[in-house]
């Protein structure tokens, strides 16, 4: 199955010698079945189809869903064509962010301030502990979105929009030398002292972004399943 990762920012220069963010979400996903492509809609580098790949993951940013970007509004054209058309997607971060926008939801900087490093995210059938960095988030959702996650600091941490679209506000695809990294050269100044301290002392906290990876894996694949079970049925 072939996914489309839609590159929506990329790691400061200090860090691009631990790669970008393409990068780290195909090591994420290696090994599952998966095969990828790539597209930098941050310079409005777009697919011409929302059907050249049999899915689209929608990486993390540094921007924010709701600025004046020109690549904002057809990247949310194409989020509602791949939504109407069966076309599955997976957002993190950012991309969890402007899917929800998107779709009728609602993205502003949080006013209880910023999540930073190891965090739990209660899924109901079991708790992931994921890296996150943000302060935007998904303040109103979508009417057709079910949350999945939420925290005592981000109520729709999850979303699933029924079989098409999951998105997650964490991070599976950060490692802890690339957090380590985002707390030394991007958090001053931008997050509070004190915030990074904690996410410091908790970078060797145990993640589970290989079940997270699990997970995203398995919701391209059910579905593409489907959709092949359905093609057999109508030949």
């Amino acid at each position: 199955m072939q996914i489309g990762i839609l590159q929506t920012g990329e790691s400061p220069d200090a860090l691009r010698d631990q790669g970008d963010y393409p990068d780290f979400f195909e090591t994420l996903l290696a090994g599952k079945g998966l095969t990828f492509r790539r597209w930098a809609v941050l310079r409005n580098d777009f697919p011409a189809s929302v059907h050249e790949c049999d899915g689209w993951l929608i990486t993390g940013s540094r921007f924010g869903a709701y600025e004046p970007h020109p690549w904002i509004p057809p990247l949310e054209d194409f989020i509602r064509r791949a939504y109407a058309e069966h076309v599955p997607v997976v957002g993190i971060c950012f991309g969890h962010q402007i899917i929800a926008q998107a779709m009728g939801g609602k993205v502003e900087k949080f006013a209880g301030g910023w999540t930073v490093g190891p965090t739990e995210y209660d899924f109901g059938d079991r708790t992931y502990t994921l890296n996150a960095w943000h302060q935007d988030q998904v303040v109103k959702k979508p009417e057709m979105a079910k949350v999945l996650a939420s925290t005592a600091m981000c109520e729709n941490a999850a979303l699933l929009y029924d079989d098409r679209m999951f998105t997650v506000q964490p991070h599976p695809e950060f490692r802890k030398e690339f957090m380590a990294g985002l707390i030394q050269h991007r958090g001053p100044g931008l997050v509070p002292d004190a915030l990074l301290a904690d996410a410091t002392q908790r970078l060797d906290t145990p993640l589970d972004s290989p079940s997270m990876a699990d997970r995203i894996a398995e919701f391209f694949l059910t579905h593409q399943a489907k959709k092949t079970g359905a093609e057999k049925l109508r030949a």
